[in-house]
């Protein structure tokens, strides 16, 4: 009797036994295993970042993006054919220049802070062919060229930075000054512009006047000057929404009747699209630039190619924190497209993301042709 009720109390109830040691299904043949980087093999970066793939969380997903963006310059590295040359247009600017047209995206805070350098590189060497960008991502390049934007703290107190003519981005410091330095360089351009409105008759357009103040800047540190230089587009379609609208806010007083042309600027952006052969899309935060790229390739019926990157969520419905698949839905991204969206801020792993990819390419082209020669 008492053996009895020990084995009743040694013995785990076949009803646990099921629930919790419930067998599982085999795990198709070539799943990735989860692992790290081993720091025993030293400090090696490219290898770390290699790792993330099998890391799991957003750690994969930068390697997943990191696998996107090199199908974008795979694509793009294969010659044209010669019937998809394209000898009829016009315009520089839009003008098909390889299979794979690349769209950069990305809102004002990553030309405030330090990305700005990311993205004058992927300019500078005609990496991208078309960008999308705010009003302040325009104008605080176009600033860093008249004055410094400073370091600070994201708790400093308002009211003491605003008694004190100081603007805070997040833990960034601009000096209002700044701003008045903007002011003195492009009220003359502005009233060049309406000079030529008046007796040229040209048609300003937000791509229009970003081209002419990055001619003007004249400044290699410039995203915008090397987007002039290399005839890369750049649409601003809330160009007014920012310093720089405040500034044709102010000229239209004391020198009124410029006029910018917002539809012609979204004729080009959507001819653009449907040029491409292949169309790749990389976006940085949310809002209009992501959706502004993501609606020019619906022309097309949708992206072949996507990365996000952004810490938004879909839970509210918004575009901005939408995932890829949601913009699947719209033909936005194509159907059979491996589109990925990393959740992260992108001050974090933007130029990590570049730097395993277009930077990584672009010197192992350089490497290779010293070889050669």
């Amino acid at each position: 009797m008492n053996d009895s009720k020990q084995n009743s109390h040694d013995e785990v109830p076949e009803l646990v036994k099921n629930a919790v040691l419930i067998h599982s299904s085999p795990i198709p043949s070539g799943t990735p295993i989860v692992k790290g980087y081993d720091w025993n093999r030293g400090i090696d970066y490219h290898a770390l970042l290699k790792a993330y793939k099998n890391s799991g969380f957003q750690a994969r997903n930068f390697g997943l993006a990191v696998d996107e963006i090199q199908r974008m310059i795979d694509a793009r590295n294969v010659p044209l054919k010669v019937d998809q040359v394209d000898i009829l247009e016009d315009d520089d600017f839009i003008k098909r220049r390889t299979p794979c047209t690349i769209f950069l995206g990305y809102t004002s805070n990553m030309a405030s802070c330090g990305i700005r350098d990311t993205i004058r590189f992927l300019v500078q060497h005609k990496m991208v062919d078309c960008i999308v960008t705010t009003a302040g991502g325009v104008e605080e390049d176009l600033i860093k060229c008249l004055a410094p934007t400073y370091i600070g703290d994201f708790h400093l107190e308002g009211k003491s930075l605003r008694q004190r003519g100081i603007n805070r981005t997040g833990n960034l410091l601009v000096p209002n000054d700044n701003y008045c330095l903007f002011e003195d360089w492009v009220m003359p351009k502005l009233d060049a512009m309406l000079t030529e409105q008046k007796e040229k008759g040209v048609l300003w357009t937000p791509s229009k006047i970003i081209t002419r103040l990055g001619e003007e800047i004249n400044n290699e540190e410039s995203i915008y000057y090397w987007a002039a230089k290399n005839k890369i587009p750049v649409f601003s379609p809330a160009l007014t929404d920012g310093s720089l609208g405040d500034m044709m806010y102010f000229h239209s007083f004391r020198n009124p009747g410029l006029v910018v042309d917002i539809v012609s600027d979204l004729r080009r952006l959507n001819t653009i699209a449907m040029k491409a052969v292949k169309s790749g899309m990389v976006i940085i935060g949310g809002g209009v630039i992501k959706h502004h790229i993501c609606n020019a390739n619906l022309m097309r019926n949708g992206a072949d190619y996507a990365v996000f990157i952004n810490t938004s969520s879909e839970f509210d419905g918004s575009d901005s924190g939408a995932r890829p698949d949601e913009a699947v839905s719209w033909g936005k991204i194509r159907m059979d497209a491996k589109p990925v969206k990393i959740y992260a801020e992108a001050s974090l792993v933007f130029p990590l993301l570049v730097g395993e990819t277009f930077a990584r390419h672009y010197h192992s082209s350089r490497e290779k042709t010293v070889s050669d020669v």
